[in-house]
C-alpha cells in the first residue's frame, strides 16, 4: 500500500467521522439560516406578525450562540410629547453625489434560501451514505448522537 493510498484512506475516514459528528449542527444552521433569510424570526414595527417562540430562540442560538432573547426597548407612548428634533444641518455646498441605485434583495434572498435547502439536503444525503457505505454503523451512530448532544450540553452551560 503506497503512502498516497494510506493518506487518502485516512482522509476519507476523517471526512466521514467529522462530517457525521457535525451533521446535526450543519442541519440546524442550514434550517435556521434559511428561515432567517426572510426575517421569519423577528417582527417588524407596524406589523402584527409575531414569530413563534421556538423560531426566535433558534435564530438567537444561530446568531449569538445563546438562547437568551434580547429585551426589546419599549416604544414611545402615543400621547407623549415628541422629543426635540435636532436642527437640520444645512450644507453650504450642494452635494454632487449621485443617488444610490435601487437594489432588489429578493433574488439574492431566494438564492440564499436555495443554498440553505441544498446544504440541508446534501447533509442528509451524506448521513445516508455514511450508513449505507460503511460497516461501522455503531461508530457512525455514536458520532451522530454525540454531535447532537454535545452542542445541547454546551448551550446549557
Amino acid at each position: 500500500m503506497s503512502a498516497s493510498h494510506t493518506f487518502l484512506k485516512l482522509a476519507r475516514q476523517l471526512h466521514l467521522y467529522i462530517g457525521v459528528f457535525i451533521a446535526p449542527a450543519v442541519l440546524f444552521f442550514a434550517f435556521t439560516g434559511g428561515l432567517q433569510v426572510f426575517g421569519l424570526h423577528e417582527s417588524s414595527r407596524g406589523s402584527d406578525y409575531k414569530p413563534p417562540a421556538w423560531l426566535a430562540v433558534a435564530a438567537q442560538l444561530h446568531k449569538k450562540q445563546t438562547d437568551v432573547l434580547p429585551q426589546r426597548r419599549a416604544r414611545p407612548m402615543e400621547n407623549a410629547p415628541p422629543a426635540a428634533a435636532p436642527a437640520p444641518v444645512v450644507s453650504a455646498a450642494p452635494s454632487n453625489k449621485p443617488a444610490a441605485p435601487v437594489r432588489h434583495p429578493l433574488p439574492l434572498k431566494i438564492f440564499s434560501a436555495f443554498v440553505s435547502l441544498g446544504l440541508f439536503v446534501s447533509t442528509l444525503l451524506g448521513l445516508y451514505m455514511a450508513y449505507r457505505y460503511t460497516r461501522k454503523h455503531v461508530v457512525i451512530s455514536v458520532l451522530l448522537v454525540a454531535g447532537t448532544i454535545f452542542p445541547i450540553v454546551l448551550t446549557l452551560i
